[in-house]
């Protein structure tokens, strides 16, 4: 492998509005499931696989993340004081100034079932994806060569459907901190995922690869009802949803 992540940057600011109301009371990467906070299993994870730069970007109820600190005397945690008007890009806006060694940029509110996915080593910067024949909503890339040719936001089928981990080589790192920064401050355009910066608007200006993984390596939970799925606890919290 050519490259090894040194530091990880974790998106933690957003409001959690689809895990309404538990995330009226807790900022969604601090949600238990079964017992243990997802962020949890994010953090303990990136330790595992020898990652202890850790970078933690809030917003929402940012004082709740304390509590990390008392846990994992590492993380550096990072205020975006946007995060309630803008989209994700005001998070990496924020802590651009951590892109300027190969990293990591995942998300706080999932949760990892194989920390083995979070392992340092890699050769194109990239995401990781999960190969799938049937049809899914999701981001899907495309590749040919080892190298992505194209990504559909609508999704679709027979491709690689892209999760929340990405890696960075330091020179691609160096090139999100520069477009995000232009895009945020001279382009005004806040309202974009932070992918989409690599993704498409400057997609040409990477080459970017897959890491492979598997459907239950971790799991993305994006609403209510998928926490219950997982944690019948939260079941009670049915009776406060807003009709």
């Amino acid at each position: 492998m050519d490259n090894k992540v040194e530091r990880a940057i974790i998106m933690a600011a957003g409001l959690g509005n689809r895990m309404k109301p538990v995330s009226d009371f807790i900022p969604k990467p601090l949600i238990t499931v079964n017992g243990i906070r997802m962020i949890d299993t994010v953090i303990d994870g990136l330790i595992s696989n020898g990652i202890d730069d850790i970078v933690v970007v809030v917003g929402y109820k940012k004082d709740a993340f304390d509590i990390l600190k008392e846990k994992y005397n590492q993380l550096e945690i990072i205020y975006n004081p946007d995060y309630s008007k803008y989209n994700n890009i005001s998070s990496l806006y924020y802590a651009r100034e951590r892109l300027n060694r190969p990293c990591m940029i995942l998300d706080g509110d999932q949760i990892i079932y194989n920390s083995k996915i979070l392992s340092p080593y890699f050769e194109k910067s990239g995401y990781s994806a999960v190969w799938v024949d049937e049809s899914t909503n999701e981001w899907l890339m495309q590749e040919k060569d080892g190298r992505v040719i194209s990504c559909s936001r609508t999704g679709g089928d027979k491709g690689w459907q892209l999760y929340s981990i990405s890696r960075w080589s330091e020179e691609d790192a160096k090139k999100l901190k520069k477009y995000v920064k232009l895009e945020y401050e001279v382009n005004k355009n806040r309202q974009i995922y932070w992918d989409d910066v690599p993704m498409f608007i400057y997609f040409d200006e990477f080459e970017l690869g897959i890491t492979p993984i598997k459907m239950g390596d971790l799991v993305e939970v994006d609403s209510i009802d998928e926490l219950i799925v997982l944690d019948a606890s939260y079941r009670r919290y049915l009776e406060y949803r807003e009709v």
